[in-house]
C-alpha cells in the first residue's frame, strides 16, 4: 500500500505560482530542505548561491506563518514535511536568425508548494534532551533558572520553618507552676483586679514598700522600748555612783596634801 500523494499530504502549505523559473532549477534547491526542520531549513537556503533558493525561501517563510496563524502550530516545532515544483505556464517567444530564419525561445514558469507539519513526539522529546544537554543553549539556561528559581522557594520555605520553631519551642514554666510565690507579682496582681472591679486594693494586699517601711518602722520602736528598760533597770546605775565615790576621794586626797 502506497502513501498519500505528495499534494495530498497532511499539514499546512504554501504555494507561490508562476514563478519565473524552471521547476528543474528549483527542485535542485527543494532538494536540500526536505525533511529538514524549518531552522535549518531556512539557514541553508540563506547560504545556496542560487536564485532560487530566495523565493523558496519566502515560501517558507509563509509556510510557517500560516501554520502559527491559522493552525496554531509552534514555529520551532515545525519540519519541511513536502516540498516540489510543478510545471507552469511556457512563454513562447522567437528570435531572429540568419537567412530569415527564427529560433524559438521558452520562458518556463513554475509552482512552488512547500508543506510544514509538527514534528513527530520521540523526535521533539530527543530534540530537548538535546537541547538540555547542549550548554548555552536557551533551553539548558531555562532548566538552570527553573532550578535556581526551586532552590529559592526551598531557602524561604526552610527559613520561614526556622523562625516559627523557636516560637513553638519556648519554655512555658513559670513561678505558679514551679511553686515559687513573689509577693510584688501577687501584689500587682490585687491591684490589677481592685482596678478592674473599682474597689480598693490596701483593703486586701498590702503594697511591698508599705509593708517594708511598717516593718522597719516596727524595728525602730523595739529598740526605743529595749532602750528605756536598760536606763529603768536598777543595775544600769550602779557605775554613775562608783565614778562618784572616786571623784570624793580624790578630793580629800588633795586637800590633806
Amino acid at each position: 500500500m502506497t502513501g498519500p500523494k505528495t499534494n495530498e499530504r497532511p499539514g499546512t502549505r504554501a504555494v507561490a505560482r508562476h514563478v519565473r523559473m524552471s521547476a528543474y532549477k528549483a527542485r535542485v534547491v527543494l532538494d536540500l530542505i526536505r525533511g529538514k526542520d524549518v531552522t535549518e531549513a531556512e539557514q541553508i537556503l540563506r547560504f545556496t548561491e542560487r536564485d532560487a533558493a530566495r523565493v523558496i525561501r519566502k515560501v517558507l517563510a509563509s509556510a510557517v506563518a500560516n501554520a502559527e496563524h491559522n493552525d496554531s502550530l509552534p514555529a520551532d516545532e515545525l519540519y519541511v514535511a513536502a516540498c516540489f515544483a510543478d510545471e507552469g505556464r511556457t512563454l513562447r517567444r522567437f528570435r531572429p536568425r540568419a537567412r530569415g530564419r527564427a529560433t524559438r525561445i521558452r520562458k518556463r514558469m513554475c509552482h512552488i508548494t512547500i508543506i510544514v507539519d509538527r514534528l513527530p513526539a520521540d523526535e521533539l522529546e530527543r530534540r530537548r534532551q538535546r537541547e538540555a544537554a547542549r550548554p548555552g543553549s536557551r533551553a539548558a539556561r531555562r532548566a538552570a533558572q527553573e532550578a535556581a528559581e526551586q532552590r529559592r522557594r526551598r531557602r524561604r520555605r526552610g527559613g520561614a520553618g526556622d523562625a516559627e520553631a523557636p516560637e513553638a519551642e519556648e519554655p512555658t514554666t513559670t513561678a505558679e507552676e514551679a511553686g515559687i510565690a513573689d509577693p510584688q507579682d501577687a501584689a500587682l496582681e490585687a491591684l490589677e483586679a481592685a482596678e478592674a472591679t473599682g474597689t480598693d486594693a490596701g483593703a486586701g494586699v498590702e503594697a511591698p514598700e508599705t509593708v517594708a517601711e511598717e516593718a522597719g518602722i516596727a524595728d525602730q520602736q523595739d529598740a526605743a522600748v529595749v532602750a528605756a528598760q536598760e536606763t529603768e533597770e536598777p543595775g544600769g546605775e550602779e557605775p554613775v555612783a562608783e565614778i562618784t565615790e572616786a571623784a570624793e576621794d580624790e578630793g580629800e586626797r588633795k586637800d590633806e596634801q
